[in-house]
């Protein structure tokens, strides 16, 4: 097939890609106490010599307690970690890419490492902890912004501290960041994204990366129809969201009865905004197979691009396809999909 459609420059407000492809975020936990050396930038700008338009950063946490729960996940505050991701900006700009930090708080999560502080749930947090929580993103924003980051990405996905305010299965408050239906539990993600709009301007893109699925529970839905999504995300897009970031474990499945919409597909459909698809993206199996230590077969991306000329989504992010393989991308644009590496799951272990 033709793959071209995906190697048009893509543009919205400042954000300018050569193509259509988006290095997912993926936890490496490479950064000696939260701090991104030398090592992580050859990492990232090895995939920017590899044509991908742009790179998300694996997540890289706020200025709060228990941000984090693994202690060499790098961090995006103080001297030492800022500098060091202003040299993967640097790196990632020479060879001709786009680069975005994933911003996030773990929240209170399921894994045995001790943060160095008390977790932080919206079970919790008191007015006063969401409102440093608040700031602390707002602070994030406007560092990305002065270190000369192409855009930037909020993680309100997967568990972690938004999606827990986003969950009725785990924010029980009865205050104005709780409630019975999802509009009102998105307050505190509304608030994060109108601190993080007004510290960087009406140009700079964010993104927010969603999902239904949790990792304390992979069948979780928030949204059960286009309706309950819709008044999920509108305000968020009124709050200054640009791109969707739609995460699913696997993209071509429907996300509601009555259409082959993917979940990205159904967010641009609601929002009229650009969104990102992901999901095993030119693999068989999905990621949490790999967490097990299971490989995964390549598999044709004939259907993606079906869905992307049909105009469901705008942009498509590949995860352990360009982990595996930094030139994933360029082989897609060459037309050597034959020469496509099946994922390998020990290459977790590595950062090459």
């Amino acid at each position: 097939m033709n793959f071209d459609s995906l190697f048009t420059p893509f543009q919205y407000k400042s954000l300018t890609l050569r193509n259509r492809f988006v290095m997912a975020p993926m936890t490496r936990a490479f950064a000696v106490d939260g701090i991104p050396n030398e090592q992580i930038t050859e990492y990232y700008s090895r995939r920017a010599a590899g044509q991908v338009g742009l790179i998300l950063t694996e997540g890289t946490v706020i200025n709060r307690p228990a941000s984090k729960n693994l202690k060499d996940i790098p961090d995006f505050h103080g001297d030492a970690a800022l500098t060091g991701w202003g040299n993967v900006v640097k790196a990632v700009h020479a060879n001709g890419g786009a680069i975005a930090p994933q911003i996030w708080h773990v929240g209170n999560t399921p894994y045995g490492w001790q943060p160095p502080g008390p977790f932080e749930s919206p079970a919790t947090m008191t007015t006063e902890d969401i409102e440093n929580t608040i700031k602390a993103f707002a602070d994030a924003a406007q560092s990305a912004k002065e270190l000369g980051f192409d855009a930037l990405e909020i993680h309100g996905a997967h568990g972690y501290l938004i999606d827990q305010f986003f969950w009725e299965g785990t924010n029980t408050r009865t205050d104005e960041f709780g409630g019975s239906t999802i509009k009102e539990r998105s307050r505190f993600a509304v608030e994060v994204v109108k601190a993080m709009r007004a510290a960087v301007g009406p140009d700079f893109v964010i993104i927010l990366r969603i999902s239904q699925w949790k990792q304390q529970d992979y069948t979780v839905k928030l949204a059960h129809t286009p309706e309950e999504l819709e008044n999920w995300l509108q305000p968020l897009a009124e709050a200054g969201v640009d791109i969707f970031h739609g995460s699913q474990r696997r993209y071509w499945e429907p996300e509601f009865e009555g259409s082959d919409l993917n979940f990205a597909g159904w967010i641009k459909k609601v929002t009229g905004q650009p969104t990102i698809t992901v999901g095993s993206v030119g693999l068989s199996g999905d990621f949490l197979g790999a967490f097990g230590g299971q490989g995964s077969e390549t598999a044709n991306i004939d259907e993606l691009l079906r869905r992307y000329e049909r105009g469901d989504f705008d942009l498509v992010a590949v995860g352990r396809s360009i982990l595996h393989d930094p030139e994933w991308v360029q082989k897609v644009a060459a037309g050597q999909i034959d020469q496509l590496k099946p994922f390998d799951a020990a290459s977790l272990g590595t950062l090459y």
